[in-house]
């Protein structure tokens, strides 16, 4: 779909969206998380795809939300069309695992978007920020809940009370990247991982994936509790049974994501 707000492609079994509104550095407007939401349905719903990578370019991920198209909205407008909570959140409902690869601005709804996605491998020249202070208004797709369980509550207070950017370094220092790539190894490095993440079992990387959740959900007692009822649960699958035989056998196992 080249000629969209959305650019998709399969590789393997890894699906690829990348945001595609260059001219305004992939603002985030409705109908750029409309499409974005159709692809991740449509790519959620294809047994084919174990791993989706979603990227921007290499200068922006994503700049932000677009604010000309907020700027004059009321308080009745956006409670009354649901902003952001419409269709900003379709990513939530994905439960194949999915990797943020970003380059360059990642700020406010595009650092949240990030955030949203499992996990975030950072080009050299990414910038993550929560500057919505700066406009007189506050994040509004959980940079203030998803920043603190990623940075600490004092690095997340800085970002949303102060405006400033953090540059790559900062973010994997502070855990919200899992690394950072030279900015012409990432589309590759991103591919990389989902690509093995897409070996494996789907369903067990589904658990996978939720267990990890759940720790931000919940106690520590009831995440374990959930942890061990899922571990059991995945000696009820045929991929468990040939992840453990293969490895006994001392071959490379062959799911059927069963």
């Amino acid at each position: 779909m080249h000629d969209s707000l959305v650019i998709t492609r399969i590789e393997g079994r890894v699906g690829i969206i990348q945001l595609n509104r260059p001219s305004h550095l992939n603002a985030l407007n409705d109908a750029l998380m409309d499409a974005l939401g159709a692809a991740l349905i449509e790519m959620e719903k294809n047994d084919d795809i174990g791993c989706i990578v979603l990227t921007g370019s290499s200068k922006a991920f994503a700049a932000g939300a677009d604010i000309s198209a907020m700027q004059k909205l009321s308080y009745h407008d956006v409670t009354k069309d649901d902003l952001i909570s419409r269709n900003w959140e379709t990513m939530l409902q994905v439960r194949k695992p999915v990797i943020a690869a970003v380059a360059g601005y990642a700020l406010g709804g595009g650092c949240e978007v990030a955030m949203m996605c499992d996990f975030i491998i950072a080009a050299d020249n990414a910038k993550f920020g929560q500057p919505e202070i700066k406009i007189g208004t506050i994040p509004g797709a959980g940079g203030s809940q998803r920043l603190p369980r990623a940075v600490s509550k004092s690095k997340a207070m800085d970002m949303v009370l102060t405006g400033r950017i953090m540059d790559a370094v900062e973010a994997e220092r502070a855990g919200l990247v899992s690394r950072i790539v030279p900015l012409d190894k990432l589309n590759d490095e991103a591919l990389e991982a989902a690509t093995v993440i897409a070996g494996m079992s789907l369903p067990i990387a589904i658990a996978a994936k939720e267990a990890v959740n759940r720790a931000y959900e919940t106690t520590l007692r009831e995440g374990v509790l959930f942890e061990r009822r899922t571990f059991h649960a995945t000696f009820a699958t045929q991929d468990r049974k040939e992840g453990m035989t293969a490895f006994v056998e001392k071959r490379e196992p062959h799911f059927t994501h069963q």
